[in-house]
């Protein structure tokens, strides 16, 4: 495969597409930086950007063309349907949703508005790109400074390039009537990133929020301590480029572009109800753990109180793991331990939780269950509530018990 992507590659399209061209890199320099080198070589009036793992359909280039021809401070981004990597099965995706970010900057997805829901398939605006795939002015993108040029690898592209096309004057659109399909990262082995890349994604995060977010910044450290002294290089010519183009303040996004953003995650949450280990009062030393999984049940394991053994009961009135990512599910089957699961944006029942501080235990909501452990087999199961059971009691290490009667005193 890799002999075809030299010689033969430009064979076929010296035949079969003879005005396209092939740049070559001496080096491999990062999705980010490559990217960039494609647009120079452009010259184009518009330039469309695609990962290569993708297949457009029929009629997709129109409607993301047609708004640019409209108002060129504009790009848009097709729908992203999935194309499955095992079997490259086509799986279209509903009409769409409006890109966000929670406050670790993992990409988020909003719910249409009323008014872009009454216009479809007009396209609708949207806050923040997937990333891999749009199109823009080629004289707009330049206008904007283009990528970062500090941004390294991949990661943070996406939010950087949105915040500049909002902020400084254009608007982003998601075009429904454009359809591609792409095939998304799966689990497996990854290949190296380029020399020496150290831990780039952290440096791209706060390069991007020291230029953009303002004081919003501080909502990114307190979720991720160890990005303040992340050292994110010289960020003097993106300053620069936000200074001479006039760009409106970060506040400004979230207020008219993505008031709801800020509604489903507020940069400074309410004070856990809850947090830290949480240990068994039957079975010494011993705490509920993920097991260091993303998604599986909860374990029993020798406390050490920290990472897998980190959960939080918060305002949502779920229980979040560590990375805030995963929160615990109620499991269907009585008998069975608690599961790990995708955070819900609107948590049901079965991810709502509640713990007594005087009774010391831990009940869901979907099937009123309480967490219960098997002092032979020290396995964990729901089970019926019994106030009096030894075997029910957790002791979390960090209880607001006034908060907890407030919010809520049943669930």
């Amino acid at each position: 495969m890799k002999a075809f992507l030299k010689k033969d590659l430009d064979d076929w399209l010296k035949k079969n597409i003879p005005i396209a061209k092939v740049v070559r890199l001496p080096e491999r320099v990062g999705l980010i930086n490559a990217r960039q080198e494609g647009v120079k070589a452009s010259s184009a009036d518009v330039i469309v950007v695609l990962d290569s793992h993708c297949e457009v359909m029929t009629d997709w280039l129109p409607p993301l063309l047609e708004p640019i021809v409209e108002n060129p401070r504009t790009a848009v981004c097709p729908l992203i349907d999935v194309i499955n990597s095992d079997h490259f099965g086509y799986y279209p995706q509903d009409e769409g949703g409006r890109g966000a970010f929670d406050w670790r900057f993992y990409y988020k997805r909003l719910p249409l508005r009323n008014s872009d829901i009454e216009k479809l398939p007009r396209p609708f605006e949207n806050p923040v790109m997937n990333g891999g795939l749009f199109a823009i002015s080629r004289t707009f993108f330049w206008e904007l400074g283009g990528y970062d040029e500090g941004l390294k690898i991949w990661g943070g592209e996406q939010y950087d390039l949105s915040f500049k096309i909002w902020q400084c004057g254009g608007r982003l659109l998601d075009a429904p009537c454009s359809r591609v399909g792409h095939i998304f990262r799966m689990g497996g082995k990854n290949r190296p990133a380029a020399k020496n890349a150290g831990d780039f994604l952290s440096k791209n995060y706060k390069r991007v929020a020291l230029v953009w977010m303002d004081e919003y910044i501080e909502a990114l450290y307190k979720r991720n301590p160890r990005l303040r002294k992340v050292d994110a290089g010289d960020i003097t010519s993106e300053l620069q480029i936000r200074e001479n183009l006039q760009c409106k303040p970060f506040k400004w996004f979230l207020e008219n572009i993505a008031p709801d953003l800020v509604r489903d995650y507020p940069p400074i949450e309410p004070s856990d109800f809850a947090n830290g280990s949480i240990s068994s009062t039957v079975l010494a030393n011993m705490c509920l753990d993920t097991g260091s999984r993303e998604k599986g049940d909860i374990i029993l394991y020798v406390c050490h109180g920290f990472g897998p053994q980190y959960f939080s009961l918060g305002y949502k009135k779920n229980i979040k793991v560590e990375n805030e990512q995963f929160c615990w599910a109620a499991p269907r089957k009585e008998g069975t331990p608690p599961q790990i699961e995708h955070c819900h944006k609107d948590p049901g029942p079965g991810q709502i939780w509640r713990y007594d501080p005087e009774t010391q235990q831990i009940q869901e909501k979907a099937f009123m269950r309480c967490l219960d452990v098997d002092t032979n087999a020290r396995t964990l199961f729901m089970t019926t509530c019994d106030p009096n059971a030894k075997s029910q009691k957790w002791i979390f290490k960090n209880v607001d018990s006034a908060l907890i009667a407030q919010m809520y005193p049943h669930i």
